[in-house]
């Protein structure tokens, strides 16, 4: 079982752990030349032994045939245990409960969309599987008087409760409106709705070198970067560190990327005609773009590589504004 960021691992009893597994859909099985995403388990010389995650992690094989459309000479260039992969369904014996997967067969808009249901059926099977622990419930069961009934009727429970998150109550009442659930669990679910699909402030950053070699010099930089600041506001605010002289960083914090992309662009623009008339120059080293935790950690720390490097920064640089 995956564990998310902030929760414990813990030990699950056998009949526990069957009463919080399930499908995410409501087919047992998928239907041919469906496109599911598989995790790879083992590798032989047949081809890859996977399992469907959508489906309960019941069993399949992706032939070595239908790795891929070249000659394969390296059936591990191709595919790696543990790694997540997007298979189409060739053959399903449901007797056995068997499936024959091609990978070769997928493009890559059928991995673009396959990836993006399986993110959300997972964040819909993780509140319905987080709520049947908390309810001492199964998830199928679950799963049987909300999550499949919602499929049903708005092509996607994610769909649904980003709906009920998005409306209020009485938009709530909407969307639970019908189904076989009670106040108690339906209170949990709102909890953990809100709690698990909640719009993440996303961190959008550039990386910019502006130089100014004139008589204004350093009041000519901190003035022109205090209006690339001004350009913000209180739902965009937009902060400006020094990296190392030259180079500093622009970033700000939104909901909407590409609103924080304009802003931070929009601000360089400023920047850019206002130390121009100072007689200075600036130049875009990194376009502002969404940064992941791991870019911000690579950053951090080379921010901090360099002022253990230059203690004393330099006087002609202001450091912050």
């Amino acid at each position: 079982m995956a564990v998310e960021e902030g929760e414990t691992r813990r030990v699950y009893l056998p009949e526990e752990r069957a009463r919080l597994e399930c499908r995410f859909y409501e087919a047992q099985f998928p239907e041919i030349e469906d496109v599911v995403m598989v995790n790879v388990r083992n590798i032989a010389d047949m081809g890859a032994y996977v399992v469907l995650l959508e489906y309960n992690n019941i069993e399949g094989m992706i032939l070595l045939s239908e790795l891929s459309r070249r000659r394969i000479r390296s059936i591990n260039r191709l595919i790696r245990v543990n790694r997540n992969e997007v298979a189409m369904v060739l053959r399903v014996d449901r007797e056995k409960g068997y499936i024959d997967l091609s990978k070769r067969r997928v493009s890559p808009e059928d991995i673009a969309k396959c990836e993006d249901r399986y993110n959300k059926a997972k964040a819909v099977h993780s509140i319905l599987r987080h709520v049947a622990e908390l309810r001492g419930a199964s998830v199928e069961d679950l799963y049987t008087r909300v999550g499949w009934p919602l499929q049903r009727r708005y092509g996607s429970a994610h769909d649904a409760f980003k709906l009920c998150l998005a409306g209020g109550e009485e938009e709530e009442n909407d969307v639970f409106a019908g189904l076989d659930v009670d106040d108690n669990t339906r209170a949990s679910l709102i909890t953990y709705i809100r709690r698990r699909l909640a719009p993440q402030p996303i961190k959008i950053r550039g990386d910019i070198e502006i130089t100014c070699y004139t008589y204004e010099g350093v009041d000519a930089i901190r003035e022109s970067l205090q209006a690339g600041i001004d350009v913000g506001n209180e739902d965009m605010v937009i902060k400006i560190k020094l990296i190392a002289p030259p180079r500093y960083t622009i970033d700000t914090m939104t909901l909407d990327k590409d609103a924080g992309k304009a802003a931070l662009e929009k601000a360089i623009e400023v920047i850019t005609a206002r130390i121009a008339e100072k007689g200075g120059r600036l130049e875009v080293k990194l376009a502002p773009k969404a940064v992941s935790q791991r870019e911000e950690s690579e950053l951090a720390a080379m921010m901090e590589r360099l002022a253990l490097e230059n203690e004393e920064i330099d006087g002609d640089a202001p450091e912050d504004v």
